[in-house]
């Protein structure tokens, strides 16, 4: 039975308007390998399009990324919106270039967290950093896959 054990299951992407692809097919590779089952949107994700991939794959997370720095805007409300389409307590991560101009980090993730997300990483985060806290948010307990 432990062998068949089922992979969590991210959802990726970009949001809003942004067309950077490279950081997103970076993660997608880390997290594969990392034993998640992932989702990749690709880019120019609507909050709309993340939510119905994690209804559809029953996902275990969503993880956003925005490196054009309108992040804050793209994602204001994203927490409200998941919790209407039952998505209630779904562990949202964000990280990149989330906001215009040089800001104190701690006063951004402040601000993600306020509007209800669970993680925020500062641009040229690890995919390990982003790993590590999947795996706490998640409860799986520094399992090897």
């Amino acid at each position: 039975m432990e062998s068949g054990k089922k992979k969590k299951v991210l959802i990726i992407g970009v949001i809003g308007a942004d067309v950077h692809a490279v950081g997103n097919k970076i993660l997608y590779h880390a997290f594969t390998e990392a034993g998640f089952e992932v989702v990749n949107l690709g880019v120019m994700v609507s909050q709309e399009e993340y939510i119905a991939a994690a209804i559809e794959a029953n996902a275990d997370a969503i993880v956003v990324s925005s490196l054009y720095g309108q992040g804050e805007l793209d994602c204001r409300g994203m927490r409200e919106k998941c919790d209407e389409a039952g998505l209630k307590g779904i562990p949202l991560l964000v990280g990149g270039n989330i906001v215009i101009g040089k800001q104190k980090f701690e006063d951004v993730e402040k601000r993600f967290k306020e509007m209800g997300f669970d993680r925020a990483f500062p641009p040229n985060t690890l995919p390990e950093t982003t790993i590590e806290a999947l795996r706490e948010l998640l409860h799986m307990d520094g399992e090897e896959q």
